[in-house]
């Protein structure tokens, strides 16, 4: 592991009785794919239960958990995840270790219905907060401390909220990317190539796209642009051209539609290529270089060290070693 890799994020997940199964996934799958996609232990997870028995989802299959929440003075993350009937299951007990644990947490979040859950223990007040839209108003009139929006999900200082399954893989792609950059959040997204609602379906078949949100086609048809011209990356003027828009309007809509520049989009997607060769291929860097639009093979590793804080040659020499790859699964190009 290169000395500047930060050590693994540990999170703990408080999974409440009668919780939906994808709502689990969804805060786990895109870390276990940032893992597997890095190649590195980025994060790491815990799961508990109330009472330490394996959570009975609604699809009737259990989550094992580590054991039952009695938390003492933690820092790590917490996720509290809930879905059906939380009130049944807000025993005042939880709530109380709630309140307690939340004094020493780093964030806590509420997923779902947990947003229930942590404003009826009042850890959301004077915050912003969302959840599912159908319980918008209802919330809204019931913890009027508490600042209630109609967003997929709030981040808001040690407070995190979000509004259902897909947008809890909205937000946990977007902690990716804060903490280990857009290349990487990128890559995870395509591993799941699925789009939102009112995505245009041209759109959602294009897998450079991933999750991001694709509200302007031209944004979509910029991002189609840039897939096929990585081996000879066209500059930005050239880009917008083709667009039938100036480079400031083709910057500000990529900025509104996926919160990054487009030269930022454009080497994420030749980085990535150009990773995805260097660990399933035995082909020479300088080639790799060509081959994804860099001039030369100093300036690609350069390039690829910034973004991945390892050399290329560092990569291939720990995901190629024998049996890395294959216990990585880093080496089949779909999930």
């Amino acid at each position: 592991m290169s000395e500047r890799t930060p050590p693994p994020t540990v999170l703990d997940l408080l999974v409440m009785p009668e919780t939906n199964l994808i709502l689990v996934a969804s805060v786990i799958e895109p870390l276990r794919l940032a893992n597997r996609v890095s190649g590195l232990e980025l994060y790491d997870w815990r799961i508990f239960s109330p009472d330490g028995r394996p959570i009975e989802t609604k699809s009737h299959i259990p989550v094992p958990v580590d054991g039952a929440f009695r938390p003492g003075s933690e820092e790590n993350p917490l996720y509290v995840l809930s879905s059906h009937n939380w009130q049944r299951h807000a025993t005042s007990e939880v709530k109380r270790l709630l309140a307690k644990s939340a004094r020493h947490r780093s964030m806590v979040a509420g997923i779902e219905s947990g947003a229930w859950l942590l404003a009826d223990t009042a850890l959301l007040d004077n915050f912003s907060a969302t959840l599912h839209w159908e319980d918008h108003d209802e919330f809204a009139a019931a913890y009027p401390q508490v600042h209630t929006v109609r967003e997929r999900f709030v981040i808001d200082g040690k407070r995190i909220t979000t509004g259902g399954a897909l947008p809890t893989l909205d937000l946990m792609l977007e902690l990716i990317r804060r903490r280990h950059g857009y290349s990487l959040a990128l890559e995870v997204s395509r591993q799941f190539i699925y789009e939102q609602g009112g995505v245009r379906s041209d759109a959602a078949a294009m897998p450079s796209t991933g999750s991001i949100r694709l509200a302007d086609p031209r944004v979509s048809q910029a991002m189609r642009v840039m897939e096929e011209h990585i081996e000879q990356p066209l500059s930005l003027v050239r880009l917008a051209r083709r667009i039938g828009l100036s480079e400031r309007r083709l910057q500000s809509l990529f900025i509104a539609a996926i919160g990054a520049a487009p030269h930022i989009h454009y080497l994420a997607l030749r980085l990535n290529a150009a990773r995805r060769k260097v660990i399933e291929t035995r082909l020479a860097f300088a080639d790799i270089a060509a081959a994804t639009g860099f001039n030369s093979a100093s300036a690609f590793s350069r390039s690829y060290r910034a973004h991945f804080h390892e050399s290329p040659s560092e990569t291939r020499q720990r995901l190629q070693s024998p049996g890395m790859a294959s216990q990585s699964g880093l080496v089949p190009k779909r999930d």
